[in-house]
């Protein structure tokens, strides 16, 4: 089901990483984090136990996957996981990475930067996301 007026419902919501029938994974455009992503239930509901119980453990397969790599590829100081659906009542996770030395760590993104953008560092993690998007999208594949 999509409900009009639905930003999720509407479009991807980011760059498409991966899609199947049930969700999608993309990479958000959120300035400063490069290494923000969403897993998307494609269809439209609000909470996460409005899905299934075979749907729910699609879906967190999906975050873990997503939270493994970041792990992996990345070594951030930390994962954060979110679903909030306040603004955007689509079920959709948060998964971020998270470095010491970004612009508002140990704050959450959403919070009031604590200290300037460092741009080198910012390009040289966005660099590394565009090339780790393909294995994101591989693993994902086999869950």
């Amino acid at each position: 089901m999509k409900i009009n007026g639905c930003p999720l419902c509407e479009s991807d919501g980011g760059l498409l990483v991966f899609k199947n029938k049930q969700l999608r994974v993309i990479q958000a455009v959120e300035a400063g984090f490069p290494a923000f992503y969403r897993v998307v239930w494609n269809a439209h509901v609000a909470e996460f136990s409005d899905l299934l119980s075979d749907e729910r453990n699609a879906c967190i397969n999906a975050v873990v996957t997503v939270e493994q790599v970041l792990r992996e590829q990345l070594k951030p100081s930390k994962i954060n996981l979110a679903t909030l659906g306040n603004m955007v009542p689509h079920l959709h996770w948060h998964v971020i990475a998270r470095f010491d030395w970004d612009s508002h760590f140990p704050g959450s993104v959403w919070s009031a930067p604590l200290r300037p953008l460092n741009l080198q560092k910012l390009g040289q993690l966005f660099a590394q996301c565009v090339q780790m998007n393909q294995l994101m999208a591989e693993k994902l594949a086999q869950t």
